[in-house]
Parts: C-alpha cells; sequence; structure tokens
C-alpha cells in the first residue's frame, strides 16, 4: 500500500485576500497613510502589532532604527504575542503600528491599555481602521466570517479618539483614504478606481480606510509651596512722652 501523503495546511484565507487584487489595491493605500503618518515619529523602536500584508510593509517606512513585528501564534513575526498581554517592558517603545489589530480582537479595549503601557511619554500610536459605513461595511455585514476575512467588527475614528484620551492620549491627526466599492475581480478594476474617485462627492469619509494617529501625554506636576505670611500684629506699643 502506498503511504498517503500529509495533508497541506489550509491557507489563511485573510493572506490569500491580501495577496488579490482588492488586497493589494487596500495594502497600496495604506501604505501611503502610514509613511505620511511616520514622517514626524522619531526614537528608537517602533513596534508593529499583528501582521496585516508583507511583514516589512509599513515598518519599513518608519524612521526608528529598532523596528519590530509582533503577531499573533500561527502567524508570521519577529515575536510572538496577544495583542492584549505584550511581552514588552512598561514605557520601553516608541511608536506603535496596529494595522487592523483592533477589528480582529474581543477586547480592543484591553489592547490599547497594553499599547499605553509599553509607550514611553510622548510616544505615538498609528491605528488604521475601516471606516463603519459605505460598501465595505455593508459587505462586512452581508458576509458571514466577516470582510476582509476574519475581521470581526468596524470601530469608528472617533470612538477610538474616545477610548485613547481617557487613556491619556492626545489624538493628533486622522487621514482618510476612500477605497470605492469592494469589487474582487480584476476586470472592474475601472469601476472601483472611478467610484473612488466620485467618494469624496457622497461623503468621503464612506467606505474608506482612515489612519489615527495619536500621543501619549505625560503632564508633570509642579508641587506649589504655600506663599508665606507676614506675622500679624496683634497691638502696638504706646511709648508716652515723659
Amino acid at each position: 500500500m502506498t503511504p498517503s501523503l500529509p495533508i497541506p495546511p489550509l491557507a489563511d484565507p485573510l493572506e490569500g485576500w491580501l495577496q488579490g487584487h482588492l488586497g493589494r489595491l487596500l495594502i497600496d493605500k495604506e501604505i501611503h497613510l502610514i509613511s505620511r503618518g511616520l514622517e514626524q515619529v522619531f526614537g528608537t523602536t517602533c513596534v508593529q502589532i499583528g501582521q496585516w500584508g508583507a511583514m516589512d510593509a509599513f515598518l519599513a517606512h518608519a524612521r526608528l532604527p529598532r523596528r519590530v513585528l509582533v503577531a499573533e501564534p500561527g502567524a508570521c513575526g519577529d515575536c510572538v504575542s496577544h495583542a492584549a498581554a505584550l511581552p514588552l517592558a512598561s514605557q520601553s517603545i516608541d511608536a506603535v503600528l496596529l494595522p487592523h489589530t483592533l477589528e480582529f480582537e474581543l477586547e480592543p479595549h484591553g489592547v490599547l491599555r497594553e499599547v499605553e503601557r509599553v509607550l514611553v511619554g510622548e510616544g505615538h500610536v498609528l491605528i488604521l481602521g475601516f471606516a463603519p459605513f459605505g460598501s465595505w461595511a455593508l459587505r462586512h455585514h452581508l458576509t458571514p466570517a466577516g470582510f476582509p476575512p476574519g475581521v470581526r467588527q468596524f470601530l469608528s475614528a472617533r470612538r477610538l479618539g474616545d477610548w485613547l484620551r481617557v487613556l491619556g492620549f492626545e489624538v493628533l491627526d486622522t487621514q482618510w483614504a476612500p477605497l470605492g466599492w469592494p469589487l474582487e475581480s480584476p476586470a472592474l478594476s475601472p469601476l472601483v478606481a472611478l467610484s473612488a474617485r466620485l467618494a469624496p462627492l457622497f461623503g468621503g469619509r464612506l467606505g474608506s480606510v482612515y489612519l489615527l494617529k495619536a500621543k501619549k501625554r505625560v503632564y508633570t506636576l509642579t508641587p506649589i509651596r504655600p506663599r508665606r505670611r507676614a506675622p500679624r500684629v496683634l497691638g502696638q506699643a504706646v511709648v508716652g512722652s515723659t
């Protein structure tokens, strides 16, 4: 009897989708957003939490000398860890990239708390996300496995900004890029490009991807010493003439 060959593991649906036509269009737009967002981010270490596309698709645009990809178990990265329990020292990272990481998490608040913990004071976080309205959001809600594959929810930039402010961040900027209709076939590329160009006429943030950039603020409290008051004069000595 001929021995049976081992069954190869199933390909990751998300990885296959990102390598497809629509996924490559998305990554190209997001690389442009990330590269602009990282222009004024400096320091020593930049960490990307969650693999999205090629390992160096976004980290290659960081001006920081040390770049680390922290991937979920089963994905490729320099370090493997869950996003809400990072094996990183507190206040040791200068910049954190979250490319759609929060949209895969059951507890996105916990991930943001970890980001706040590991960032140094005045460190930056850059978050990629999908607008929760428009054609991409509609397809996501109509697809049982999520769209793109595995995505649990779309989070608005406004909601993320509120969460970050509670954690002591200041939202610096939010950039948007229209995606057009989520049509997979390369033959329909002209329609996708046309719908992306027309998106600003119908509300440019519908069916878009955004990059939210925030900074961790640290406020130094300066103790105020109480002012010394001159002793009160209860009475004056009266010297009589003789």
